[in-house]
């Protein structure tokens, strides 16, 4: 009789031997390609090929992963520089968007446009009249404390040293209403330059607005003329 722990070694070690193969069947594979270019397939990829990309491969023989090559340095360069003109161009359709339905909704025409420009020019102009007009009554006031000092020193004395602050403060002010009036000049200049903007972006619109009716009101006669037409 055949000894028994005999057979039960052979059917434990044959069972191992078959579960060591449904491991190897169920492993995922790598399908890549080597120094010499040739496709090799593997349970890995070596480290030195890895870079290359390669090909993740079931049980069944279907890719179910694909991993890239590595970019070169100059690659990622050009990725990085198209992918921020992509941004570029998202943020940008994006302005644009915002700005036509701005457009819409505050005008109706053309002259709509121009006459908020001209209120908003006219409050400017407003601004600059009255910096002008204080521009010219400090130069007055330093025109008379000037014409004291000479005045003292014609006569010999000395002038007070509280009347040349006084002075000195007031052609600050000057210096500093100077830049005012620059700034709202500068700011008068912007404010009609962004509404000349918007009348041509807005008659932009309103062009592309009549091109579509026109388009939409020949296919339609195009197609009532072809439902009237008689048949033969």
């Amino acid at each position: 009789m055949v000894n028994r722990n005999i057979i039960t070694g052979c059917a434990l070690a044959a069972a191992a031997a078959l579960s060591g193969v449904d491991d190897a069947l169920s492993r995922d594979l790598y399908r890549y390609r080597n120094a010499e270019g040739n496709v090799v397939v593997d349970f890995m990829v070596p480290a030195e090929y890895v870079a290359n990309g390669y090909e993740v491969i079931n049980d069944e023989g279907v890719v179910v992963k694909v991993v890239p090559r590595q970019l070169t340095e100059e690659e990622q360069k050009v990725r990085a520089a198209q992918q921020e003109l992509d941004e570029q161009a998202v943020t940008e359709q994006e302005r644009l968007r915002k700005w036509d339905e701005s457009l819409l909704l505050r005008y109706s025409t053309v002259e709509d446009i121009e006459e908020a420009r001209e209120r908003a020019l006219q409050n400017l102009r407003i601004r600059v009249s009255i910096l002008k007009s204080n521009k010219r009554s400090l130069k007055q006031q330093v025109e008379n404390y000037q014409a004291q000092a000479a005045d003292l020193e014609r006569r010999g004395q000395q002038v007070d040293v509280v009347r040349l602050g006084v002075i000195e403060d007031l052609q600050r002010e000057i210096e500093t209403t100077d830049k005012a009036i620059a700034d709202r000049q500068r700011e008068i200049a912007e404010v009609a330059a962004d509404y000349q903007q918007d009348i041509e972006r807005f008659s932009l619109l309103r062009e592309m607005v009549e091109l579509r009716r026109s388009l939409l009101a020949q296919e339609r006669d195009s197609r009532e003329g072809k439902s009237t037409a008689p048949r033969r």
